[in-house]
């Protein structure tokens, strides 16, 4: 993705949004956007869509329609939401739009998630000053003495720019 000047602009359960700038070098002979680069915009705002649960999703088919051109120096956006999801499979649409909010393609990808974790668990041992609530034993807050370790599990996601740290004692 970055390396075709794509830009991640947000993720969110199920949903992601992507864009990029049609530059002098991606036009086809028609003088439009070359169909690949909207297909791979519209692509990988699916993958980050589909993978924002931070279960390792992967794609099962997918089809798109062009419905009107895109030109050099326009800023084309795609938009990625889950229309449906049952068990293991996904429906995911997907519009590209220009600058002017006019559609140029629509995306239907379809998806399918595998076992484990996209970015896994990370175990760490952390010290509690007096002060801080836990509740180690699941039995509501508690205070542990000063100094204490307990293990913690925390799952890292990777949210657009900012990674947040789940975690739980």
């Amino acid at each position: 993705s970055q390396g075709l000047g794509l830009s991640l602009d947000s993720v969110a359960p199920g949903a992601a949004n992507m864009s990029m700038t049609v530059r002098a070098d991606i036009p086809n002979g028609h003088k439009t956007c070359h169909g690949c680069f909207i297909f791979a915009l519209a692509d990988s705002t699916f993958a980050f869509a589909c993978n924002s649960r931070n279960a390792p999703t992967v794609a099962s088919g997918c089809a798109i329609d062009y419905l009107a051109p895109a030109f050099e120096g326009d800023v084309l956006t795609a938009r990625a939401v889950a229309a449906s999801l049952a068990g293991r499979r996904g429906v995911y649409d997907i519009e590209v739009v220009n600058q002017n909010d006019k559609r140029v393609a629509w995306f239907r990808g379809r998806s399918y998630r595998l076992n484990g974790m996209v970015l896994g668990v990370i175990e760490k041992k952390i010290t509690f000053d007096d002060t801080y609530p836990v509740d180690p034993g699941g039995g509501g807050s508690t205070t542990p003495a000063a100094g204490q370790e307990y293990t913690m599990t925390a799952i890292k996601e990777q949210v657009g720019r900012d990674a947040i740290e789940h975690a739980s004692v």
